[in-house]
């Protein structure tokens, strides 16, 4: 039976907490699909009016490093209160931030707002940021709910459900943020976003979520940012830190792909276009998650893990080898397949290892860490593509340089930065198998015993 320790206690997880969780999951998707589609039109539009890969990988890299350092504080806050009103709470700070962006374009002319010099365009983006920023929290709270709702033998398929929700944000929000930007305008595409953020708050209200009040143990600190804690639940498992140390490796070749990514595509395509073509290769996500869903991660999820990690190498090394549409359409639509089957794997590997009463932090510590890689390599790589690699790459000489193995065009410069990233991830998988830390974290994972016990009990049917 699985030990008391790692479960919350008085929940008795059965159909009906099953259907509390997928009320959480419907809010979330809303919440993600609102501050998804604002943060995309933010950064289609910042490409589109400024033509500077240094501003979207400034922006992109922001992001991130706002995600790095709140995460652990997310986390703690997770972990010591209700799960609804952390929903809540991250609602109502992303409508305000939403809510005064609106108040910032109506209040200043649209030159001063496109001028990336000039500090209205950066106070305009920040505010936007923060309200990205502090709705991720509720997605800490999301993959606590997971183990607090659902039973263990069915949360690697409830994890699938989280992927396949977060794909179809993304492909909704991919379409409809290129669309509403090239049509519509910024304007409207904020008005969009603050009525979708007040439908979502309401909606938080209506649900219901099983819970007990969480229990502050004499050992927790006072201060709202438990770094300890999250350690000492992390060494508390051996090769979990490994386990993270990879996944902020990953993340940090990983920041190459955010940086460059969009304008790639937006070199290849019109803006309109490109948010289609990520909108449809976006049904990856859900493909993927829906696999999840249906046939789970199986008996070792962390091989399931690497073994992802290496197809997704193999993609960055290839799909910009050449430039054609098709074959980075291709490319992003298999990676897409493949991102939710990996986050799946690292969220069921943390459920069922680490005490639910740290789970908040423990996915607060990772996301703070693994996310600190991100920006890292986008501000990195955005000078470096913007002022040395595309350049040379456009000139005689750099172009028949490596004309033999990227083709020709315009975007080689970027094509290059991909190659040399998927390589360099392909090498660090192949290490990672090698590894003790992965024997161990799989030893650690199988004698981990996968039933309710007295706590829960009772199996239900996600799908």
């Amino acid at each position: 039976m699985e030990s008391s320790a790692l479960l919350p206690p008085g929940i008795e997880r059965g159909p009906a907490t099953v259907r509390a969780f997928r009320w959480a999951l419907v809010n979330t998707l809303l919440a993600n699909v609102t501050t998804s589609f604002l943060w995309f039109a933010l950064t289609f539009w910042a490409y589109v009016e400024t033509r500077s890969v240094l501003a979207t990988s400034i922006i992109g890299g922001s992001f991130m490093l706002l995600i790095a350092a709140f995460g652990t504080v997310f986390g703690t806050l997770v972990d010591r209160h209700l799960k609804k009103r952390i929903m809540l709470g991250s609602t109502l700070v992303t409508l305000v931030t939403f809510v005064v962006a609106g108040l910032l374009f109506v209040a200043f002319p649209e030159e001063r707002l496109v001028d990336w010099t000039g500090p209205v365009f950066w106070v305009f983006v920040v505010v936007i940021l923060v309200g990205a920023v502090v709705e991720s929290m509720r997605n800490i709270a999301l993959s606590t709910t997971v183990t607090l709702l659902v039973p263990a033998d069915e949360r690697d398929k409830a994890n699938g459900l989280v992927g396949s929700v977060q794909g179809l944000g993304f492909m909704v929000t991919s379409v409809f943020s290129g669309l509403a930007v090239g049509l519509l305008g910024m304007g409207w595409t904020l008005v969009i976003a603050i009525g979708l953020t007040a439908l979502a708050l309401a909606h938080v209200l209506s649900i219901q979520i099983p819970e007990v009040p969480p229990t502050r143990h004499a050992d927790d600190p006072k201060g709202h940012v438990d770094v300890r804690g999250a350690w000492q639940a992390i060494q508390a498992v051996p090769g979990l830190l490994a386990l993270i140390f990879f996944a902020t490796f990953n993340n940090l070749v990983g920041g190459v792909f955010m940086a460059l990514m969009d304008p790639y595509g937006l070199t290849l395509f019109s803006v309109e276009a490109w948010g289609i073509v990520l909108g449809v290769t976006s049904v990856g996500f859900i493909i993927g998650g829906a696999w999840v869903a249906k046939f789970g991660l199986g008996a070792t999820p962390l091989r399931s893990l690497l073994l992802t990690n290496v197809v997704v190498a193999g993609i960055g090394m290839f799909f910009t080898i050449r430039e054609v549409w098709w074959l980075y359409a291709g490319g992003i639509l298999l990676y897409m397949c493949l991102i939710p089957i990996a986050e799946a794997a690292e969220q069921t590997i943390l459920q069922r290892v680490v005490p639910y009463r740290s789970q908040g932090r423990v996915f607060g510590f990772a996301q703070s860490v693994e996310a600190a890689a991100s920006p890292i390599s986008a501000f990195l790589i955005g000078p470096l593509a913007q002022f040395w690699l595309i350049p040379y790459l456009a000139t005689d000489e750099g172009a028949m340089r490596f004309a033999w193995l990227l083709g020709t065009g315009e975007t080689r410069g970027i094509a290059l930065i991909f190659l040399l990233a998927g390589a360099l991830m392909l090498v660090a998988v192949l290490i990672a198998f090698a590894s003790p830390p992965y024997r161990l974290l799989s030893r650690a994972y199988a004698a981990a015993p996968p039933s309710e016990g007295a706590a829960g009990s009772g199996s239900a049917e996600l799908l």
